[in-house]
């Protein structure tokens, strides 16, 4: 049985209150305070005493309509019996005629509702004026947040290090002691063996001598002369020896001199800079140029200063370089794009509308197939990670599949994004990815046909560390639209805004730290992001719903604070 909703957000059914019946509640009579069905609207209340001069507003509008007030029957807080006709903007207070005439008579009165209307305004900026309050202290909030987080990054970061280096210096210490070792034990044995040498030649001569001595002694005892005078001939040869030769001196091993470690050897702890709250967001347009395109929806710049702009779906890619003001065109596809990139080498990748495969073009002006096959999936943005690697985002609408992957210089999938640890989907649509030093992923993740999305940030291991869905107060009337990412120098995220024309400037871990609006410097209709070798961010624009003109733009902007 079907029956209304509330209006209010309550979880009770609203029924008619004239009829009591389940029938859809389309109507409020303000008079009555009344909801009811179309048909007691009609059959019903149309019967009530002066019905024809009731308010009756429709089901979209209760809620939203305001209760006139009555200024007419207010009392007077000084005479009994009078009502406030007047306020009086001198003693801001309500007044009757009484109090007219008795005090008020000169000052500046105006009409109840006048003053009521007046008032209502001056409390809806000082409502507002509060909330920007709320706002900014929330902002500054958030940025010691993100301080306090940087902090502890960086302090464990350093006792890395430390650590790091102080086992690196052990290392070398005890390989140093084991060398000092080593040298000691060869040196001494060269010292021993040279004094062995000559203790070994010193040894033989002695026990040569000794056995000759004994021979001399046995002649000298022989008790036959004629014996005698035999052997002493023989003997007397041998009475001359000549004793070894020893080196005067001998090398001694080396003695060991302890020495200091000091703070060279090790390092120190040096003052880096103050931690500062305040983000001073700068930009400023270098140069603006005008293009021949419907609109600039990709930016790749290349090695060589020239710029490949494409409009998309549109189906024109240039390739263009800067002269003066002009862009002068090198080249021209007519191909659908829906993502490009750079890659160190200066080839162009290209996701084709239609095409599994990546396209490339060469820095010949070749186009080519790929070796980035993502079938059966079909790739729609690309970040380059390095020369050797590369991260696809890839859907496919009829198996209801989307998802980021990396792939290695062969074309080979090294890892798949794509379900969490609950087998749930990680993305609806991803749409735009970016990444930075840490190894975290920044993926644009559509999650509606009118661009609506989040940016979903993965950490090194692929599970999601943060989600960023836009600003409530940025976003409080136009929803978060982001179509564009990409990284800075400073390894800050930027993201593109396509309704608010705000740039959402994210750390690393998805919070957001700042805005712009680039409206403030004059560029309306912003979509395309990308930055260049030298740090310069590039905007390529749009055009207006209405225009029929080519009035793309290209916008080189010189960044600071982010």
């Amino acid at each position: 049985m079907a029956s209304s909703q509330p209006f209010g957000g309550g979880q009770v059914p609203v029924n008619c209150k004239l009829c009591e019946t389940d029938r859809p509640i389309q109507w409020k009579c303000m008079d009555c305070c009344i909801l009811m069905c179309g048909h007691c609207k009609d059959k019903v209340h149309s019967q009530f005493k002066n019905a024809l001069d009731h308010k009756i507003i429709s089901r979209e509008e209760i809620g939203l309509h305001t209760e006139e007030l009555d200024f007419t029957n207010i009392k007077c807080e000084e005479h009994a019996g009078q009502s406030s006709c007047l306020y009086c903007n001198t003693c801001e207070i309500l007044v009757c005629p009484t109090c007219v005439a008795k005090i008020h008579k000169k000052h500046d009165l105006i009409e109840i509702s006048d003053a009521y209307n007046i008032k209502v305004e001056i409390l809806k900026k000082g409502q507002s004026k509060m909330q920007k309050s709320n706002y900014t202290t929330n902002a500054k909030k958030d940025q010691l947040n993100n301080l306090v987080s940087a902090e502890n990054i960086k302090y464990n970061k350093e006792k890395r290090n430390i650590q790091s280096h102080e086992e690196t210096i052990k290392e070398q210490v005890e390989q140093y002691f084991k060398e000092l070792k080593i040298k000691l034990e060869h040196n001494h044995e060269t010292v021993l063996s040279t004094v062995k040498s000559d203790l070994n030649a010193i040894s033989l001569f002695t026990k040569q001598n000794v056995g000759k001595i004994n021979e001399f002694q046995d002649c000298i005892d022989l008790s036959n002369a004629s014996d005698f005078f035999k052997e002493v001939k023989k003997m007397e040869k041998f009475t001359e020896t000549q004793e070894p030769r020893t080196r005067p001196s001998y090398a001694s091993s080396p003695k060991f001199v302890p020495g200091n470690l000091n703070q060279s050897h090790i390092g120190s702890l040096q003052d880096d800079g103050n931690l500062s709250a305040d983000i001073n967001i700068s930009l400023v347009i270098n140069n603006e140029y005008q293009t021949t395109l419907d609109a600039i929806f990709y930016v790749s710049p290349w090695l060589d200063q020239s710029i490949w702009l494409s409009s998309g779906g549109c189906g024109m890619l240039q390739r263009v370089k800067p002269e003066g003001t002009n862009l002068k065109v090198m080249s021209e596809f007519n191909i659908d794009v829906c993502e490009m990139a750079v890659t160190p080498s200066n080839q162009l990748l290209l996701c084709v509308f239609g095409e599994a495969r990546l396209q490339h073009i060469s820095s010949t002006g070749e186009l080519t197939d790929s070796v980035y096959d993502v079938s059966p999936l079909f790739p729609n943005a690309i970040h380059i990670i390095s020369d050797n690697k590369l991260i696809v985002g890839a859907y496919n609408s009829e198996l209801k599949r989307s998802a980021v992957i990396i792939m290695n210089k062969k074309g080979d999938k090294e890892t798949v994004y794509e379900h969490d640890e609950h087998n749930q989907p990680l993305f609806t649509y991803t749409w735009r990815i970016t990444s930075t030093s840490t190894g975290n992923i920044h993926v644009v993740d559509e999650i509606s046909d009118d661009s609506r999305g989040k940016v979903v940030i993965l950490g090194q291991g692929g599970h999601i560390i943060n989600q960023y869905t836009g600003h409530p107060i940025i976003n409080k009337s136009e929803p978060f639209k982001p179509v564009h990412i990409v990284t800075t120098p400073s390894d800050n995220v930027v993201v593109m805004d396509l309704d608010t024309a705000i740039l959402h400037i994210l750390n690393d871990n998805g919070h957001l730290i700042s805005y712009f609006n680039t409206k403030d410097i004059g560029i309306e209709f912003p979509y395309s992001l990308a930055v260049n070798t030298t740090g310069q961010l590039y905007i390529g624009s749009t055009r207006a719903a209405s225009s029929q003109t080519k009035e793309a733009k290209l916008y080189e902007i010189n960044i600071e604070g982010f």
